[in-house]
């Protein structure tokens, strides 16, 4: 995946201020991660119950998971999207009687 420059005063405008922004990419790239956890996670599990302590050979089926999860967009960069296609929503606990507020989903 190569590297692509972000023009920072767009991100900027998608929020109050650019620190704003980073705070809110942060943390969805957190709920992103750790969504893609649990479904590695129940993906792998059957795999890992069937091997034995003896198994020293890498189980096929487990690197092909472990392939498909690496070859996905990263969270960061998924977040980072969401925000910029106005897909990404959020709001400040302080600020939940105001309107106008956005909600993280």
């Amino acid at each position: 995946m190569p590297i692509e420059t972000m023009d920072l005063e767009k991100v900027e405008s998608k929020t109050a201020n650019l620190y704003e922004s980073i705070v809110v990419v942060s943390k969805r790239s957190r709920q992103i991660n750790d969504a893609l956890k649990i479904e590695l996670n129940m993906k792998l599990e059957p795999i890992i119950a069937k091997e034995t302590e003896d198994d020293t050979i890498m189980n096929q089926d487990k690197l092909n998971i472990s392939l498909e999860f690496e070859k996905r967009i990263k969270p960061t960069a998924q977040a980072l999207q969401e925000l910029m296609n106005d897909k990404l929503n959020y709001r400040f606990r302080f600020e939940d009687e105001q309107e106008g507020s956005k909600e993280v989903q």
